[in-house]
């Protein structure tokens, strides 16, 4: 007899319509279940006064709390629940971030790094908008918080791009909630946004790349003292990785003058507010697993920092343990003082790296696998600068026949 997969749904409807389920006890039950969630929420004790009466404090706007009571315990328990089946009817904007946020990192959506760096965009520029009830909230008080926060908070195109995701995603949700009617989508691509308003970022080509004067005096210190972690920074000029990239390389994605790029480090602060340090199995982006080939000269290294580290799993370990990012982020800084050079963080090394290829007419689709980029417009937008100093910029105007 061939077996025949029943729905739950429908097994379950068949006992109802038979009687074989008391349809009002499971309804009482999931009624008290309910009532206990919405108990759990309210942040105050429950007691009982000398006067015999029942007290609990409730949340207020203005004095922060009030104090009420009533003739017994069920009484003021159903106050609190009618209470806190009003809110629920009416939540706040944060209460809806907080809701949306958290449900994007249990599905998976997206990383505890990426919802770190999304709440410290809303403690940034929503504490005040996001105490607002959100049905009181009209398009025309997005559109103003919206211009007031990029003008407030100094933001940058990109920093105002993290601020709209926020909006979009605390706002969608709210209407799939129905508890707005607008698109949130159309109200925001329909603002009239000038590029005046935000904050530009300029910084000069010595602050982006290591420039032909400062790159022959790193190399030549972090030849002079080869440590592991100076050898890290070494390979990164040689690969171009991504710092996380290089802090997540285990010794089996080496393969003759080939890295396999499939791992990033990422960190994110943990319930307790501790940071956390993990090596997730996919890179920043996913033209980001990659094959990077690797110089004859970076083979070297790459060999002189296994001599250093001949057990570990990982390529960078010291003491067995796996060095973080931030370890190769202070040695950098720190050879920076010591040379007496602009600072520079690992990605510049990354910018330094994009912009030699291009200097010397690499094939555009090689640039992009070896930097991981979906196209070579990204290289050249973000990472191409000048690097050249003052004598040989000045050199080559001089050699310009029209000038």
């Amino acid at each position: 007899m061939t077996n025949i997969d029943i729905p739950k749904s429908e097994i379950l409807q068949y006992a109802i319509d038979n009687d074989m389920i008391d349809s009002v006890f499971i309804q009482e039950q999931i009624k008290m279940q309910r009532n206990e969630e919405l108990l759990s929420k309210h942040p105050y004790k429950i007691w009982k006064g000398k006067d015999g009466k029942w007290y609990s404090y409730f949340p207020d706007k203005e004095k922060g709390r009030v104090l009420r009571k009533r003739n017994t315990e069920e009484l003021i328990k159903d106050e609190i629940i009618a209470y806190w089946k009003k809110q629920e009817s009416n939540p706040t904007i944060s209460d809806i971030y907080s809701e949306w946020i958290n449900g994007k990192v249990q599905r998976e959506e997206i990383t505890k790094a990426t919802r770190d760096r999304y709440n410290r965009q809303y403690e940034q520029c929503f504490l005040d908008f996001g105490k607002h009830k959100i049905k009181s909230i009209s398009e025309y008080d997005i559109e103003e918080f919206v211009l007031d926060a990029i003008y407030n908070c100094k933001l940058t195109q990109k920093g105002f791009s993290n601020l709209r995701t926020l909006i979009l995603g605390i706002f969608k949700l709210a209407r799939r909630k129905r508890l707005v009617s607008f698109s949130i989508s159309e109200l925001m691509n329909d603002m009239d946004i000038s590029k005046k308003l935000f904050r530009r970022n300029v910084k000069s080509d010595d602050e982006q790349v290591f420039t032909t004067d400062e790159l022959p005096k790193v190399l030549d210190y972090l030849k002079e003292n080869p440590d592991i972690v100076n050898l890290g920074i070494f390979l990164l000029f040689k690969t171009g990785l991504r710092i996380g990239e290089l802090a997540a390389l285990k010794k089996t994605d080496i393969t003759q003058n080939v890295i396999h790029i499939s791992k990033t480090e990422i960190h994110y602060n943990d319930d307790a507010g501790n940071i956390v340090y993990e090596v997730r199995d996919s890179p920043k982006t996913e033209a980001g697993i990659r094959d990077v080939v690797v110089p004859d000269s970076g083979i070297r290294i790459l060999n002189r920092i296994r001599l250093l580290n001949p057990f570990g799993e990982y390529l960078f370990e010291r003491r067995g343990k796996r060095i973080r990012t931030y370890v190769f982020r202070e040695r950098l800084r720190n050879i920076c003082r010591k040379l007496d050079i602009t600072m520079k963080s690992p990605h510049k090394i990354r910018k330094t790296y994009g912009s030699i290829l291009i200097d010397n007419n690499v094939q555009e689709s090689l640039v992009i696998n070896q930097m991981g980029h979906t196209d070579i417009k990204t290289t050249k937008k973000h990472y191409y600068r000048n690097r050249m100093n003052y004598t040989e910029k000045k050199n080559i105007i001089n050699h310009v026949a029209d000038l």
